[in-house]
């Protein structure tokens, strides 16, 4: 929202627009190539790459058109409300779907390994030991060294948690009214964002390079590059979204009262540091 959100009287709706069948288009075709690619598939990253940049582009048209929506005074207190209803659900929305990853990560470790590892089974898997981080009941999976808490975990979880704070301070200076202030904080955090990702993919080539730790690693690897790895895919777009704010802030776009963009990105990313919180205390530490 911008400092013209109270202007229009009426409630706005915008015309036909192709993003949403363009968003889902894209989305689907970095999946298929993201499917293909851990299934070896030559063709794979070709195509995953592919949807990723018609991804950001239309997200780039997409932002344009709400953020011209926005100056041009359309939007009225009623937008506003519009957008935090529809902000906090698809907040639920992301809520669930790490809980589902969460979830079964607690029934393999909880439920099925030690199911596996019970007298009963003993006599056909007599030499499985049912410890998380397991090479499955049959041997089917190659040797590999779980992943510990230090010394990149640890560093990543005081960058979010900095990051954060840093983008708390820049939501008071915005509220202030204090731009310069507002901006140097908010880059602090996008650059904090940026570092964290950077030390997640030295985290992935050492992993696949010294301990052998690859998604095909049993039920351990899936569960752990499907968690770190669907968070720092959050983590991108919370950046990424939090960048567009900032450049809307040295545009001058906000005022103290109205700013709903910057708190639903900060929405976005405060979240991020909390899920980022429960995968390092149940991916890495136990």
């Amino acid at each position: 929202m911008s400092s013209h959100n109270t202007a229009a009287p009426y409630y706005f709706v915008p015309g036909p627009s192709k993003w949403p069948l363009m968003a889902g288009m894209s989305l689907l075709t970095t999946m298929i190539g993201a499917s293909a690619w851990v299934n070896d598939v030559s063709w794979g990253p070709t195509v995953n790459y592919i949807g990723l940049a018609a991804t950001l582009a239309v997200l780039f048209c997409w932002f344009g058109d709400a953020i011209r929506e926005s100056e041009g005074g359309q939007y009225s207190q009623r937008i506003d409300h519009s957008y935090r209803w529809s902000m906090g659900w698809f907040i639920f929305s992301e809520v669930m779907f790490f809980g589902a990853f969460f979830g079964a990560l607690f029934y393999a470790r909880s439920i099925t390994m030690p199911w596996l590892g019970d007298l009963d089974h003993k006599a056909i898997w007599p030499d499985y030991v049912p410890h998380w981080g397991n090479t499955g009941p049959a041997g089917t999976v190659q040797d590999f060294k779980t992943m510990g808490p230090y010394p990149i975990p640890t560093i990543n979880t005081a960058l979010l948690l900095t990051s954060g704070l840093t983008l708390t301070l820049s939501h008071h200076a915005l509220r202030a009214g204090h731009r310069s202030k507002t901006a140097f904080w908010l880059f602090a955090t996008v650059l904090l964002g940026a570092v964290f990702m950077g030390f997640q993919a030295y985290e992935y080539h050492h992993a696949y390079t010294e301990l052998n730790l690859k998604l095909t690693s049993g039920i351990y690897g899936s569960t752990f590059f499907m968690l770190t790895g669907f968070h720092g895919f959050h983590v991108t777009m919370g950046a990424i979204m939090l960048s567009v704010v900032l450049l809307r802030v040295l545009k001058g776009h906000f005022t103290p009262e109205n700013h709903f963009a910057f708190e639903g990105a900060a929405w976005y990313w405060h979240f991020v540091d909390v899920v980022w919180l429960g995968l390092y205390v149940v991916v890495y530490w136990l």
